[in-house]
């Protein structure tokens, strides 16, 4: 593998030979938490891709046993305009058909994946996961609406139990197993082996025939497309009404409870 970039939070790695590069949220002290300097990263990396013919498929992880993503991390300083017709979301563009990328993602999910994990999971065309994998969203724990986050998952699990994850917060996780079972993760693999499996898929993905392959990506989101636009057309209204004001959140995520059920 060489290494074309290493920057800030986030490392990109690619293997000409087969097409494959693997993006790696590189802040496990952060539990790979993405701060403003990651987002914008992410979003360029997203966009370098539809320029390199080289790249056919990617695979995005955490780096480290403990986190794939833990979502916003909570010490980025996000200004907001003063008014609830104007939402300024720092994770909207950070997954790669936000930025217009059509080359097939495969997301490898090691540990925790929660929040904002679910922008990158929601983009990827399918989820590898490790046994230590766990889901879960805390925005209802912490005084604020899941609107983006499980608009996304509303598109890979039955109704349900996208309710139940973004409702139960904090207090519930759902193991690699589980999200197994209702379809959020396509395998399940050994500790430590997420990312393997997810290049061996990448790698048979990126030997195919490029059109044929960016073609059939296209064809699957055409199918998710109007109902996801439609629904993020109403997510910044429900932010806005729904949210608790900043301070309040920042004393409820002070006194969590480190308690949960994994299920």
């Amino acid at each position: 593998m060489t290494t074309p970039s290493d920057a800030g939070g986030l490392r990109v790695t690619a293997d000409k030979d087969s097409g494959v590069a693997v993006l790696t949220l590189d802040r496990p002290a952060r539990l790979n938490a993405i701060d403003l300097t990651t987002a914008a990263e992410l979003a360029a990396a997203w966009r370098e891709f539809r320029f390199d013919d080289s790249v056919r498929a990617v695979v995005v992880t955490g780096a480290g046993t403990r986190a794939f993503c833990t979502g916003l991390d909570r010490d980025a300083d996000v200004p907001q305009p003063n008014s609830p017709y104007m939402i300024d979301d720092p994770l909207i563009a950070i997954g790669p058909k936000a930025n217009d990328l059509w080359k097939p993602v495969v997301a490898a999910v090691n540990g925790m994946a929660c929040g904002g994990a679910f922008y990158l999971i929601g983009e990827a065309e399918f989820v590898v996961a490790d046994e230590s994998a766990t889901f879960f969203d805390p925005h209802t724990t912490y005084g604020m609406v899941s609107a983006y986050e499980s608009i996304y998952l509303a598109q890979r699990m039955p109704p349900g139990e996208v309710a139940r994850m973004a409702l139960m917060g904090n207090a519930e996780r759902i193991s690699a197993r589980r999200a197994y079972e209702v379809g959020l993760v396509s395998e399940v693999t050994a500790p430590g082996e997420a990312v393997e499996a997810a290049v061996r898929s990448a790698a048979v993905i990126a030997s195919y025939p490029v059109e044929a392959v960016q073609g059939t990506v296209r064809a699957c989101w055409a199918a998710k497309e109007a109902a996801r636009a439609h629904a993020f057309a109403q997510a910044p209204h429900l932010i806005a009404l729904g949210n608790l004001p900043s301070e309040r959140q920042a004393g409820l995520f002070t006194a969590r409870r480190s308690a949960f059920r994994t299920r």
